[in-house]
């Protein structure tokens, strides 16, 4: 595959995963009780199929959000977390895995220099770095996961990161998709209060870091790789 251009390479991906979706989506298969229905179809083994499926869209940048909604819409909210937040982690060593070992020359020139230098910072602090990166809001956390296919941290440790710093977000989102419908239930509103506690912290965080008092540095990787374009 390294003979084929990077473009050709990461374009293929891409291209091949949104066609595979559009197809499904131009069907009219998409309406929640056809969704369930057709998750019912697998049985026990339902929610590995969604892992998988939900795994692959997003290394084609479909939101994040949205997938983990889908988890408690279709598992609820016990079973939809840990569903999601494993599709969370197959996408992120997906991709990871794509940008180290196949298409790793595409990712740096679509990414520039805002993606080497996010690279060379999580190179250097690791699992801390991921877990900083993953409590952020407003990151694209999808290209994220390519940039860290670009260094030597092992997946394993990017994997246990990830699960570790999507794990409230992902509570937030799977509460409110299993609660579609009906947004007065208490894990409705436990949900819109995680997201809001986590924003505004976030944005603190990264306004303090990217605003440093005298003789202080930024600290943050985001804030590291933010730059001219």
């Amino acid at each position: 595959m390294r003979r084929l251009p990077p473009w050709a390479r990461l374009g293929g991906l891409v291209v091949a995963i949104a066609c595979a979706f559009a197809v499904v989506a131009l069907s009219g298969s998409l309406s929640a009780e056809k969704v369930r229905g057709w998750v019912d179809g697998f049985g026990i083994a339902g929610p590995l199929v969604f892992i998988v499926v939900a795994g692959a869209l997003n290394c084609a940048f479909f939101p994040g959000p949205l997938l983990a909604g889908a988890a408690g819409l279709l598992f609820g909210t016990a079973l939809g977390t840990p569903v999601a937040i494993a599709s969370a982690v197959l996408s992120a060593v997906l991709a990871g895995s794509i940008s180290r070992w196949v298409a790793g020359d595409a990712i740096e020139k679509l990414g520039g220099r805002r993606v080497k230098g996010l690279a060379r910072i999580v190179e250097r602090r690791g699992f801390l770095s991921v877990l900083y990166v993953r409590l952020l809001p407003g990151i694209p956390y999808t290209l994220f996961n390519y940039a860290v296919g670009l260094t030597r941290v092992p997946l394993a440790t990017f994997a246990a990161a990830t699960a570790l710093g999507t794990a409230p977000r992902t509570v937030a989102y799977v509460a409110l998709g299993g609660s579609f419908g009906d947004f007065t239930k208490p894990e409705t509103l436990i949900a819109v209060a995680i997201l809001v506690v986590m924003g505004v912290s976030g944005l603190l965080v990264a306004y303090r870091t990217r605003s440093p008092g005298p003789g202080r540095g930024s600290s943050s990787p985001a804030a590291r790789s933010a730059g001219p374009p």
